[in-house]
């Protein structure tokens, strides 16, 4: 399986993935304004190397740029979150589909390890953090696909803005469980090789997340 962290092969490269975490994480507010030299003094680079980041994660739909105002990290919003979800649930479970086809039995098993793992996380019902890559079972699937247009479009395009609502939103209360249980039916239909189910399993999980996190940025 392909290794999903990125080298930083340049100073400018590991300041791209902190800054990366920094925002997905929300040590770095949504919606907050981007200054260069201040974050050129938080990160001990230089403005170049910084401008070069911001371009980076603008390309990546973590920050946008407005006239008169400069760069920003996206806010969430319910609005953003629909739009975002719909075009999730569609590839995503297309992704869940090819991974049911296409999947070696080792890359299944793995799977079901990966999972085992993250039970140890789930039982106390607090929270369901997934680390990015491959400790993610979504990034699992997505690869599994086989499917170089598909991984393109979930991983360098829209794969950090999504786990920029999962993370700060999505990973923690009533849903943990029952969101682990779904995974659990997502690769039972995969190891079955019944695409059809994968899918519809895939897609229904990630609505019922939608709604779980629509519902707490609502409430906030």
């Amino acid at each position: 399986m392909a290794a999903f962290a990125e080298q930083a092969v340049t100073s400018a490269d590991k300041t791209f993935l902190q800054l990366r975490v920094d925002i997905v994480e929300g040590t770095i507010p949504a919606g907050s304004k981007l200054s260069e030299t201040e974050l050129s003094t938080k990160y001990q680079v230089s403005r170049a190397v910084i401008r070069e980041a911001i371009n980076r994660l603008e390309s990546c739909h973590l920050v946008e740029r407005k006239a008169n105002v400069g760069a920003r990290i996206v806010s969430l919003t319910p609005e953003g979150l629909i739009q975002l979800y719909q075009v999730r649930e569609a590839l995503e479970g297309m992704a869940a589909r090819l991974a049911a086809k296409n999947m070696s039995d080792e890359e299944i098993a793995d799977l079901t390890s990966l999972l085992d793992n993250h039970f140890q996380t789930v039982k106390g019902g607090e929270s369901y953090y997934q680390e990015a890559g491959d400790l993610d079972f979504h990034y699992r699937i997505i690869l599994g696909s086989k499917n170089q247009h598909l991984i393109e479009v979930l991983v360098n395009g829209i794969y950090h803005l999504i786990r920029m609502y999962r993370v700060q939103l999505g990973m923690a209360g009533p849903r943990v469980t029952t969101a682990f249980d779904e995974h659990k039916n997502v690769v039972q239909a995969i190891a079955n090789r019944d695409e059809e189910l994968a899918e519809m399993l895939m897609r229904r999980h990630i609505l019922y997340s939608k709604n779980n996190i629509e519902r707490k940025l609502l409430q906030s």
